[in-house]
């Protein structure tokens, strides 16, 4: 059984930071690759960073290169999310899953709201 819980999300200035976590539990973590997804109101969850198994090989969506790093601690079973220059449109719940995503997998997500 996998499970993922997210936390370290809040209410954030635009241009502020945060960082997010997701801890795993279950073997599998280390063998898989990781991404962390979001959902804002009204819209599809999509993709926004995606680690490989080693951490080496980042992919960012386009709304957030240059701003958000995703990356790994295999020994602790958890990825993280260091997001930088917040805004308004990147309000939503995050989520983290395995890539590709296995919707037995979604946990409860943690809310981030970036005010202007």
């Amino acid at each position: 059984q996998v499970q993922f819980v997210e936390s370290g999300g809040g209410l954030v200035q635009s241009g502020g930071s945060l960082r997010l976590s997701c801890a795993a539990s279950g073997s599998l973590f280390s063998i898989v690759d990781m991404g962390w997804y979001r959902q804002a109101p009204g819209k599809e969850r999509e993709l926004v960073a995606r680690s490989s198994r080693g951490g080496s090989v980042p992919n960012y969506a386009s709304s957030v290169k240059g701003r958000f790093t995703i990356f790994r601690d295999n020994a602790k079973n958890t990825v993280y999310l260091r997001m930088n220059s917040l805004q308004p449109e990147d309000t939503a719940v995050y989520y983290c899953n395995v890539y590709p995503l296995n919707n037995a997998y979604w946990g409860p997500g943690t809310q981030v709201t970036v005010s202007s």
